[in-house]
């Protein structure tokens, strides 16, 4: 839905000013630096998109934001290379311009015309970062630049946890400015349209960095976002956030608002109700926790879900709700009853057992035996419970013993069946993991190129085997007996993919391969 004329504008010390709906803005020592807005929502069904490739056509969303508060921000001054070939600063470019970015052709990346979608500013602590060749990019430490070896920050947080950061003698991507942006003239003549839209992304020792400084003072930075999700920042490869975009579907700012100004829909139950009661309505399954968990820190405030169960569960409608928070077991009783008047769906996330590992890939979310914990709570109500046994890692957490070991600590939890699903490398996604991976297992990075080679679903090989080593593994443990489809289907579990070709990829802990059949099908919720 959108929230006409609901924008938040800057204003000193706090952006609340009225919005179309609002009830009252709060702030809490809990949540510091965050704004709850809650509002009278109009509406709380989203129609899911037909073209869409989820098993069901109905969500619920009750929060709209993200406290992650990420922050990709550049010097206005910095320029950004135009489709046209010409440099334009930051601060001229507008929403609708076309400039270059880049996109994954196979195995490389091209550069591509991509256009801006939107445009924010905000005040950050700047970091300067110098190359060899002279160029000189002013950036928050929060923006990331890919370089040869992926995705990387400017630099570390103060006091967070750790994150793949620049590091001198690190290579960027692009091909440079070769000095700072203020000496930079624009050529009364360029061919860039022609020699660089579709060539491959490279870089060289000349882009090597050779200085990270903090300045010490916050400077005014801008960023946009492309259709590509990246732009050329100084001649190199810049990151930007998509989900800054979203913020805009409200009518809120993409920029300080998407940290700090989250919508609440206070009465998101009572308008869900009277939209279920319509003569109209289906009696359709609705999901929830396919967008954001539904059980975050931010529930145990406002207790939303409660009156959202309530309401399905009395208009007949059946529903299923995904997370991988405990808090859900604060409404088992609830859902105990919700199950005597429709079919309830619950399903957990966990797919790591080594509780260090997960936190490597997984940070600030539960940990394995809190999870199990949950399971167990979920099984104890008399409610089946699901688990999405995704992403596995090949050579972290595939081998057959992890997977043995996995799945008879499923059984032991009780969990009525297990679908399984090897990591899906999204553009983007792809850069992120490859990052971590050279900092974290720098031995496992040929061996994932070859897996992920053709583009960005493992080999079909190996889905073939994992799907092999899960069914057996599920004959073992008991996890053979029918299950609740909404957690098994999936239109295209092993359809092509635009760009993926199949050829003789590695697999891990096995030999010679066999034929098997597709891949268990999987929802797409992540």
């Amino acid at each position: 839905m959108r929230w006409q004329g609901q924008a938040v504008q800057e204003s000193e010390g706090t952006a609340l000013i009225p919005l179309k709906g609002l009830m009252r803005s709060v702030r809490t020592p809990e949540f510091e630096g965050v704004t709850f807005h809650e509002v009278a929502a109009k509406t709380a069904l989203n129609k899911v998109p037909g073209q869409s490739n989820m098993p069901f056509s109905w969500t619920v969303n009750p929060t709209r934001g993200c406290l992650h508060q990420c922050v990709y921000c550049l010097s206005p001054e910095t320029l950004i290379l135009m489709a046209d070939g010409r440099q334009k600063p930051l601060r001229d470019v507008l929403v609708g311009d076309t400039v270059v970015g880049t996109k994954f052709d196979g195995k490389y990346r091209r550069f591509v015309r991509s256009e801006v979608s939107a445009k924010w500013g905000t005040e950050k602590p700047a970091f300067r970062v110098t190359l060899r060749d002279g160029t000189e990019i002013v950036a928050s430490g929060d923006h990331r630049f890919l370089t040869e070896r992926g995705w990387k920050y400017v630099a570390q947080p103060e006091g967070g946890s750790q994150r793949p950061s620049l590091t001198v003698n690190n290579r960027l991507m692009g091909f440079g400015l070769g000095m700072s942006p203020e000496l930079y003239s624009e050529p009364e003549a360029t061919a860039v349209e022609a020699t660089l839209l579709g060539s491959l992304v490279e870089t060289s020792d000349s882009l090597c960095i050779t200085g990270i400084e903090a300045l010490g003072r916050s400077e005014p930075l801008v960023d946009i976002t492309t259709s590509t999700g990246d732009f050329i920042a100084n001649g190199v490869i810049s990151h930007n956030c998509f989900a800054r975009k979203t913020h805009e579907y409200l009518d809120l700012d993409a920029g300080r608002d998407f940290d700090t100004q989250i919508i609440v829909k206070t009465n998101v139950a009572e308008v869900l109700r009277a939209e279920l009661n319509r003569p109209s309505w289906k009696r359709e399954h609705v999901a929830l926790g396919t967008n954001t968990d539904p059980y975050q820190r931010a529930e145990g405030r406002y207790q939303l879900m409660p009156g959202i169960i309530r309401a399905l569960a009395d208009s007949g409608t059946p529903f299923s709700i995904l997370t991988k928070g405990p808090l859900l077991k604060r409404d088992l009783p609830l859902l105990q009853e919700a199950a005597k008047q429709v079919p309830v769906s619950v399903a957990v996330s966990l797919a790591v057992m080594d509780p260090e590992l997960q936190q490597k890939v997984e940070p600030g979310t539960p940990d394995p035996r809190a999870r199990l914990n949950l399971i167990r709570s979920i099984t104890d109500a008399g409610l089946d419970c699901s688990v999405l046994a995704m992403p596995i890692l090949p050579w972290l957490t595939d081998g057959e013993e992890r997977i043995d070991t996995l799945h008879a600590a499923l059984a032991e939890a009780g969990a009525s069946y297990v679908t399984t699903g090897a990591l899906h490398l999204r553009p983007g996604a792809r850069e992120w993991f490859m990052a971590w991976l050279a900092r974290e297992y720098p031995a496992l990075v040929a061996k994932y190129r070859r897996i992920y080679g053709g583009g960005s679903y493992a080999s079909k090989e190996y889905r073939h085997w994992l799907a092999d080593s899960a069914r057996a593994a599920r004959r073992r443990h008991g996890f053979d007996k029918p299950a609740d489809l909404m957690w098994r289907e999936r239109k295209d579990p092993d359809s092509p993919v635009p760009g993926e070709t199949a050829s003789n990829q590695l697999v891990p802990n096995q030999g010679a391969l066999t034929t098997a059949a597709a891949a268990p099908s999987q929802p797409a919720l992540f």
